[in-house]
């Protein structure tokens, strides 16, 4: 059943996304499955001490089903009604960077009035169109905590079916008001129309994000702070498998770490050793903590580098 929003309790991290209707086209499998970065991000933290944690979410009644799993597995899980639920197609080639979209639904976007009894020290906006998360929303979240974004959704405009990629027209003042931002090689270029990343991590700084995340696929990841670079390697993986909702992986592991009080370089080290396990799995990461710092023992390399500049 739909919950009403109005929980005093104020959750560590709060995620705050659509659950989606996924069909995923790999060279391996094609599947049905739900997904979005609501599901991936929640799917991720199940295994974890995640009573710190609330997924806020936006779906038709016909995929309540997907919530009720959820709940089962004792994630707090509040529902904000929509009239349809997302539906995406995710195609990949062999190389896992190459992926082509369509979008065959749409759910309602969330507002200040929906999301007006949410309290958390972090919220993750999961976007995936870019009318989900107005630069209202973005703004009176962070009057009341950190504001972590992942700035896919915004990138997208549809067009029928089809995901046209566009450009953040409000990325400068919306910068002032985001904590962390994350984006992948792609995303970052079309932000700051630079290919290199230190450039383009410097740029996004400089417009007021005092966190930023940028994923590059199988050369790690990089994250600028303070002025300062930590380059995080990526943990070799034995099978690539299926790469969706990677980068909601490796953010849901970097929130965690920072949500306890990790160092950047730890939660950097714990989220690309989640992506690892995560891309030789179907579906959702299913990792233990034990899993996740196996992952990171085995490895041979002290996987971070970081420089003050």
């Amino acid at each position: 059943m739909y919950n009403t929003i109005n929980n005093d309790t104020m959750a560590d991290i709060c995620c705050i996304g659509h659950i989606t209707l996924d069909k995923v086209i790999t060279p391996k499998f094609t599947a049905h499955m739900p997904g979005g970065t609501a599901y991936y991000f929640a799917k991720a933290l199940k295994n974890f001490n995640h009573t710190g944690f609330k997924l806020v979410t936006s779906l038709g009644k016909s995929e309540m089903s997907t919530v009720d799993e959820l709940r089962g597995e004792g994630i707090d899980v509040e529902v904000i009604p929509s009239r349809r639920t997302v539906y995406f197609e995710n195609k990949y080639g062999e190389n896992t960077d190459d992926r082509t979209q369509r979008v065959l639904a749409k759910a309602d976007p969330f507002t200040n009035e929906k999301l007006q009894n949410i309290k958390a020290r972090i919220f993750h906006l999961g976007t995936l169109t870019a009318d989900d998360f107005s630069l209202d929303v973005i703004k009176e979240l962070s009057a009341r905590g950190l504001v972590s974004v992942d700035v896919q959704g915004y990138l997208r405009r549809i067009n029928g079916e089809q995901v046209v990629p566009v450009d953040y027209e409000e990325k400068r003042e919306a910068m002032k008001y985001i904590s962390i931002l994350k984006a992948n090689e792609m995303e970052m270029e079309v932000l700051t129309d630079t290919a290199d990343p230190k450039k383009a991590a410097r740029i996004l700084a400089s417009w007021g994000c005092p966190e930023v995340i940028l994923t590059l696929g199988e050369k790690g990841s990089l994250i600028y702070s303070e002025n300062t670079f930590y380059q995080i390697d990526a943990f070799p993986s034995q099978e690539i498998v299926d790469a969706t909702g990677c980068g909601d992986t490796y953010m849901a592991g970097y929130l965690y770490k920072r949500s306890q009080g990790a160092s950047i370089t730890e939660a950097g080290k714990f989220a690309a050793a989640m992506c690892t396990i995560k891309l030789g799995t179907k579906g959702p990461c299913n990792a233990t903590l034990a899993d996740i710092e196996a992952v990171i023992a085995d490895s041979t390399t002290s996987n971070v580098e970081y420089m003050r500049v």
